[in-house]
């Protein structure tokens, strides 16, 4: 069984960091889909990284490429997203999500994730 649990967010300054962490017991990185997605108030969620095939297939958005690192644990079954010189627009809940992997990318639509966790909370003061 699948089931995900996110840590890791806090409120900090600009320019500010935070790894943020999903734990994530059932998945296999090399067989499965790992997102992360987020949500800014009054915005809609966006996808922001991936990660599929043992680390071999990445996306980051380009919202946050150059700031934004994924690092798969395979022994702890952690995925981490660790976000450097953090913005205000990266103010958000942050979810990470999961699906069997079926194709050489990771689904851009949020509907096709099967899995969900409750979510993160990252705050970023100017």
């Amino acid at each position: 069984q699948v089931q995900l649990l996110e840590s890791g967010g806090d409120s900090v300054g600009t320019g500010g960091s935070l790894r943020l962490s999903c734990a994530a017991s059932g998945v296999n990185f090399a067989t499965y889909c790992v997102t992360w997605f987020r949500r800014g108030p009054g915005k809609e969620r966006q996808r922001i990284a991936s990660i599929a095939s043992g680390g071999i297939y990445t996306y980051y958005h380009s919202s946050i490429e150059g700031r934004a690192t994924l690092s798969p644990d395979n022994a702890k079954n952690t995925l981490y997203l660790q976000m450097n010189n953090l913005r205000p627009e990266d103010t958000a809940m942050y979810y990470c999500a999961a699906s069997h992997l079926t194709e050489d990318y990771c689904p851009n639509d949020a509907a096709i994730y099967q899995w969900w966790g409750q979510g993160t909370q990252v705050t970023v003061s100017s």
